[in-house]
């Protein structure tokens, strides 16, 4: 379980210190934008009241506190399913990513009462609308790594 520790606390630290970063030393609350490569990074100022992507707004206190159970909810549920069984190392790694994430936003959540996302990329002549931070990355890198790693072979 050590590999799933690190990995959660290294996903947990490296996305709150990219966020201090970039919306307090960068002050990109207040500036909105920042092209690094444009177009395809960008730091585009977003405060996500939803899920991924905005989806399912949560306005509101109850809202809010909601979506930071369910992020507990979903942690401990992982966590408790990697300790009851045996899993390689892929697969708890995978489970750290995503833990580490989900506490990510889940803090940001009881900080700012929204996810700060800031991440934008297009490319090709698309201009990507949204934004997401480090920890979206983890968050789906872990889930596919979950569902990726953690299959069992169904032949008799």
């Amino acid at each position: 379980m050590r590999a799933l520790s690190a990995t959660a606390l290294a996903v947990f630290a490296l996305d709150q210190i990219v966020k201090v970063y970039v919306v307090h030393v960068l002050d990109l609350a207040e500036t909105l934008r920042l092209d690094v490569w444009p177009p395809y990074l960008n730091l585009r100022m977003a405060w996500n009241r939803g899920i991924n992507f905005g989806l399912l707004p949560a306005e509101g206190d109850a809202g809010r506190w909601i979506l930071i159970a369910v992020a507990l909810a979903i942690s401990a549920g992982v966590l408790v399913w990697m300790l009851r069984e045996s899993h390689g190392i892929w697969a708890r790694l995978s489970a750290g990513l995503l833990i580490g994430g989900a506490l990510g936003n889940a803090v940001d959540r009881v900080i700012y009462g929204a996810v700060a996302d800031f991440l934008n990329m297009s490319c090709c002549g698309i201009d990507n609308p949204y934004a997401f931070n480090v920890a979206d990355i983890a968050i789906f890198a872990g889930a596919l790594g979950l569902v990726v790693f953690t299959g069992r072979d169904k032949t008799p």
